[in-house]
């Protein structure tokens, strides 16, 4: 076992490091996307026009592109939508307010 270590030992440290990395960046990846999507259950009479409605302060899109964006993602729903069931909308707010701050801030 020494004389393994001795002989590989970079190798098994890039091994162990690279898994890690790995590691650490998928749990990155899904608290990331955790924080674009919101799972939303349909009630009585609600329809997605409706639901795009109630939730436009979380998201940039028209009526028309939150509706073709919850078909496309969602198994199973199309024009119409049944209580009970859940689908996943996007709650990710595109903001220009950081391309603003960045751009006061080179003329300083």
């Amino acid at each position: 076992m020494k004389n393994l270590w001795s002989k590989y030992s970079y190798a098994i440290t890039l091994i162990l490091l690279s898994c890690s990395l790995a590691f650490i960046l998928s749990v990155q990846k899904q608290s990331i996307n955790q924080n674009k999507y919101l799972k939303v259950k349909i009630s009585e009479g609600d329809s997605l026009w409706e639901i795009s409605n109630q939730y436009s302060d979380l998201h940039s899109l028209t009526n028309e592109e939150f509706v073709s964006w919850v078909k496309n993602h969602n198994k199973n729903v199309s024009d119409q939508i049944f209580p009970g069931e859940e689908i996943i909308i996007p709650v990710n707010k595109k903001s220009s307010s950081s391309t603003t701050e960045l751009a006061s801030a080179i003329g300083d």
